[in-house]
Parts: structure tokens; sequence; C-alpha cells
């Protein structure tokens, strides 16, 4: 399985919440190490000379939180010998540029002279862990980067529910507050007027101002025991979630408030 790294995790925080658009390559390149990649982007050690070259590869559509590698890659033949390779990592460039995800082999080979090491297809695919990220989400952001499909950044407004969250869950099917005053709130990109997001960090996000929801009029909302964030004021899609707030009776005349820096997002 891969793990993104930081700067691809920056780059989709900062497109989903920010707006500032990232532009995934129309071709990604698989490149293989014989060390463990990091999340900054170091670590990678690919083979010098011998042949060795990134190669072109390509994805299926994001099923299940999941995209697959959907071909067979097969590298140059190995005019030395280009050590035991244990890991993988893809990258932007066929050289240089910046490295989007990575992974370790089921097994280590050891390539010599006269190899030509190759990679089934199906064998490399990049996925989200369940929980927090909606499976919409999940999906759309893998086919936006690996297969170059269009994700245009959308409002994110924040949601209170009466009950938890899963990742199947939409705008439509959450259970919010049924009335007394409640709405969903606007958070407006970075610099935009309050509340907005800060800035992206080490492949996290947090809210630069107090976010406040309420107050409740007429009545009690009921207790809330998670919040999510979605792309429209009513309805719409789910796109990050949270069961583990702490349960609140909102009660007339009460505020649910998020104090600044107090709604994180991460993709670690």
């Amino acid at each position: 399985m891969g793990s993104l790294s930081n700067y691809l995790e920056n780059a989709l925080l900062d497109h989903v919440l920010n707006q500032n658009t990232y532009t995934p390559p129309t071709t990604i390149y698989i490149a293989l190490s014989t060390a463990d990649p990091q999340d900054d982007g170091s670590g990678v050690s690919e083979p010098s000379g011998g042949g060795y070259a990134r190669q072109p590869i390509t994805f299926g559509a994001a099923s299940n939180r999941r995209v697959v590698q959907n071909t067979d890659v097969e590298f140059p033949q190995a005019t030395a010998d280009w050590g035991t390779i244990t890991h993988w990592a893809l990258f932007d460039a066929s050289t240089g540029g910046n490295m989007l995800a990575y992974g370790e082999l089921a097994s280590a080979k050891t390539v010599y002279e006269g190899n030509t090491p190759s990679i089934a297809s199906g064998e490399v695919y990049i996925e989200f862990t369940a929980g927090y990220i909606s499976s919409y989400l999940a999906n759309a952001l893998l086919d936006f980067v690996f297969r170059n499909q269009t994700y245009t950044p959308p409002s994110t407004y924040v949601a209170l529910t009466t009950a938890t969250i899963s990742d199947s869950d939409t705008g439509s099917t959450i259970s919010e507050p049924p009335g007394n005053g409640y709405s969903r709130v606007l958070v407006n990109p970075n610099g935009g007027s309050s509340p907005a997001w800060g800035t992206v960090s080490n492949g996290a996000i947090e809210n630069a101002d107090n976010i406040d929801v309420g107050p409740a009029s007429g009545g009690s909302w009921g207790t809330i025991v998670a919040t999510a964030l979605v792309d429209a004021s009513s309805a719409g899609n789910v796109l990050f979630y949270d069961n583990g707030v702490t349960d609140q009776e909102v009660g007339d005349g009460d505020t649910y408030r998020f104090p600044a820096g107090d709604f994180n997002i991460s993709m670690d």
C-alpha cells in the first residue's frame, strides 16, 4: 500500500480548503529505491546508471477508497547491478520533480546486470484508510491526482450531527439538528473573511478563527456527538468528519464554538 508524501498532502488540503488550485501531472512515473522513502521526500535511493530510468505508470478508476495500477511496468534491462530494491516511489517527473506517494515492495528484489525488472499490473496501489475522510472525497482525490480527473475546489461548511458519521454518509444522510436556528457555517479560504482556514503545514490545517455555530433559538439542538465538513450549505457531500468530539447538549440560546486552532484536519 502506498502512503502520500507531505508535498501531496499539503497540495490536496490547500486545493480542497484554501482553493489554491493543484494541477495534477499528466504522467506519473514510478521509481525504484534501495532505501525507505520518507514523508518529506527524503530517503529515496534510486539506482545510479546501469541503464536505470523511472517509468510511466497508470491507474484504473478509484473504487473503495483505493486506486490500483492497471498496466504492467517494465524497466530497461540493467547494464550493471542496481542493488537490492526494497521500495517504490511515484513522482510527477521522469527526473527530479516531486514525490507523490511511496510504498514497500512485498519482497525485496536484487537486480543484477542483465535483469529486466518489471512490476505486474495490480501490484502498486494507493488508498485512504477508513475514518475521517469520506469515501466520496477519497475516491475523488485519488482520481484527481493519479488519473488527472477534474476536482474543482469546493466551498466548505461545518456541520454538527446528533449521530455518528460513516465513510459512506452524504450531506443528506447525516443527522443534523432539524431547526431551532441551526445552520451550517461557511469557512472561507485562508485570507478570506472570518471564519477562515489557516495555512497548510506538514499535511495538516486548522481554523484560523473561531467557528461559531448558532446560537440555538426556540429550543434545543439535542446532543452533538460528531461534526462534519461538507461542500454545500445543505445536502452536498461529506468531505471530512470526526466522531471523536466530546458529546455536548446544545440548549436554547447556546452557541457551539470551535476556538481558533481546534478544528484540525490532517492527512497523516
